[in-house]
């Protein structure tokens, strides 16, 4: 008799894979057997809130996290563009927690982080012996080869963003990535909260200038990012003080990046950027031959993408592919939450961007 594989021992219901299909939706285990594989070119396509949450929501109830396959401990609802992701460079999912769950402690090669959607000052990410709190539009970073695990001590259910660098480690690089898992499930909280801020966001040991520890074991020609909370309140205050002070930007409105803690620029990861932008009136079309795909924290609108015109509320995600030329109509004012490959083109020189000819 076969052996089954873990994941064929999970009970979800026929309803729960049926709202899944209907959305173009796959649970995190379930992508597995095609990670690894190039992908065909990502479309202008939009997930909505309302059909995301009725598939966490149907995931939640069928599948416990302690009965998840290992290595996929994550109970994740996974946007599917080209085959198992949302793009060729760029891993987005929507994960929840339930109360009194533990998400197990674990690490990885790949750059991550968690931008809260339905958080709580209970619901905690623990990264290298910290724990973040995960209030709402917090991102958190769990830059690689940390320690991570998250623990939901309220007594409500936490959604949140991750993203991760997955598709162009495992399928644009055709490379492996380094996983393991903690002896623990909870790793040891070995460091005060505020540690990481405190260290980087204020001043610099002059050891730590000296020393790379932060995170390894990797190498490269970059700043390792650390540990981190960008706390929501601040950044929205720096965005209101802009679209006070400063012209918008013909493309994304009042936009500010997100800038590795370690020096102080932009970008977050080497891999990918993010940054929060605030519209008040159209933008201009453009086109650049990198990937954009945005989480609407606030507000309402359309984006034109070619001949498609998505329509957007509160916390949907869409996707901007490579060399289409778009630009946002907001309804009033309108946040939204970007995340792009840039950085990899960048680095190699290859980064283009220009506004139409005509």
């Amino acid at each position: 008799m076969a052996q089954q594989e873990p994941e064929e021992l999970l009970e979800m219901s026929s309803d729960t894979w049926d709202i899944l299909e209907e959305h173009n939706l796959q649970p995190l285990w379930e992508i597995e057997d095609d990670m690894g594989n190039a992908l065909e070119d990502p479309e202008a396509e939009i997930w909505r809130w309302e059909d995301m949450q009725e598939a966490i929501d149907a995931i939640e109830r069928d599948v416990p996290i302690s009965e998840l396959p290992p290595g996929f401990q994550r109970r994740v609802a996974v946007p599917i563009n080209t085959a198992h992701a949302i793009s060729n460079t760029i891993y987005v999912g929507v994960q929840t927690v339930s109360p009194g769950e533990t998400a197990p402690s674990h690490r990885h090669g790949a750059n991550a982080l968690r931008f809260t959607i339905d958080g709580h000052e209970d619901m905690k990410t623990v990264v290298a012996g910290e724990e973040f709190p995960m209030k709402d539009n917090d991102l958190i970073t769990t830059p690689q080869w940390e320690w991570h695990d998250h623990v939901n001590e309220s007594d409500e259910t936490a959604a949140w963003l991750d993203v991760l660098d997955l598709p162009l480690v495992l399928d644009s690089l055709n490379a492996k990535n380094t996983f393991e898992y903690h002896e623990l499930e909870r790793q040891p909280v070995t460091k005060s909260q505020g540690y990481w801020a405190s260290q980087y966001g204020r001043g610099r040991a002059q050891e730590d200038l000296q020393g790379d520890d932060i995170p390894g074991p990797f190498d490269g020609i970059r700043e390792p990012t650390p540990p981190y909370r960008f706390q929501w309140a601040n950044m929205v205050e720096s965005l209101e003080q802009r679209a006070d002070n400063n012209d918008p930007n013909p493309h994304d409105g009042y936009s500010l990046s997100y800038v590795n803690p370690a020096t102080g620029e932009p970008p977050l990861f080497p891999t990918m950027s993010f940054r929060a932008q605030l519209m008040q009136e159209d933008t201009d079309p453009h086109f650049h031959n990198m990937t954009e795909v945005f989480f609407v924290i606030e507000g309402e609108g359309i984006t034109h993408v070619g001949d498609e015109a998505l329509e957007w509320s509160k916390w949907d995600t869409f996707i901007v592919p490579p060399d289409e030329i778009h630009h946002h109509e907001p309804h009033g004012e309108a946040t939204l939450l970007a995340i792009t490959d840039r950085p990899v083109f960048e680095a190699f020189n290859l980064y283009a961007e220009a506004e139409p000819s005509s």
